[in-house]
């Protein structure tokens, strides 16, 4: 049964919850510097609903963004909620067809525009196995060539392919797509990303990088698979830099 719980959003307990933890992400991802301008999105599918999904309205700022003010769409386009605000046609088409098409491991997406990532991405050679994040990553990232802004449903097909078995998709010369089962578990990703491509920024600029080796990188990857459950899939990171933007400003819950 629908619940009222603010004054303009009437949805169910499970619905408030994945709207309060979207409209913080919001707020952390501008905290950390990764917004862009009114530019770039984060989408959370609605627990027990088919195809739908919470997004950004286009127009504001990351920081205005709140639990009441996001947007429910559809994967047509449709707005089925009750907000007046309209959708980037270029956020919409990328996130709708991930969240169709590739189910539970794309429940949460991100995509941003932070100087380090598209740096990276516009590298010939993507991430590096050069430092301690990076070698998170290595084998866990799928690339997809630059076709221009994405507005086109067509190119759905090429990023799901693109993107194989993977969470991570480096669209070349663009920025990178982030996206996991859970809000938390794609956060403290898209956190460990931005770390290691700001790195190999940091480390190209001095020339000559220090290249792990796969051996190494795959003893790393065992070891940080058993230290991540202790983390609880970002949990603790997420609940973190929620207090944390708490402290600065609480209207992201209204």
């Amino acid at each position: 049964m629908a619940t009222q719980l603010k004054p303009n959003v009437e949805c169910s307990t499970e619905e408030w919850q994945a709207r309060l933890d979207l409209a913080a992400c919001y707020r952390i991802f501008d905290l950390l510097g990764w917004s862009e301008s009114i530019y770039n999105h984060i989408s959370l599918k609605v627990p027990g609903e088919k195809d739908t999904f919470l997004i950004n309205p286009f127009g504001l700022m990351y920081d205005e963004v709140t639990a009441s003010n996001l947007v429910k769409v559809d994967v047509e386009g449709n707005n089925v909620g009750q907000s007046q605000y309209m959708v980037n046609k270029a956020g919409f088409t990328q996130h709708a067809y991930f969240h169709e098409h590739l189910g539970d491991r794309a429940q949460a997406i991100c995509h941003v525009h932070t100087t380090a990532t598209m740096a990276v991405c516009s590298h010939k050679d993507g991430l590096l196995p050069a430092n301690f994040y990076a070698c998170n990553f290595q084998g866990n990232i799928g690339y997809h060539d630059f076709e221009g802004i994405t507005v086109r449903t067509e190119e759905g097909e090429r990023l799901v392919e693109n993107l194989g078995d993977k969470s991570i998709l480096m669209l070349r010369n663009h920025g990178p797509v982030v996206m996991d089962k859970t809000i938390q578990g794609m956060f403290v990703k898209m956190w460990a990303l931005q770390r290691a491509c700001e790195i190999q920024v940091a480390t190209l600029g001095m020339g000559n990088p220090n290249i792990v080796s796969q051996e190494v990188v795959d003893v790393h990857q065992r070891d940080l698979s058993v230290m991540q459950g202790q983390g609880g899939a970002g949990m603790f990171d997420f609940e973190a830099w929620k207090r944390k933007v708490d402290k600065i400003d609480t209207s992201w819950r209204d």
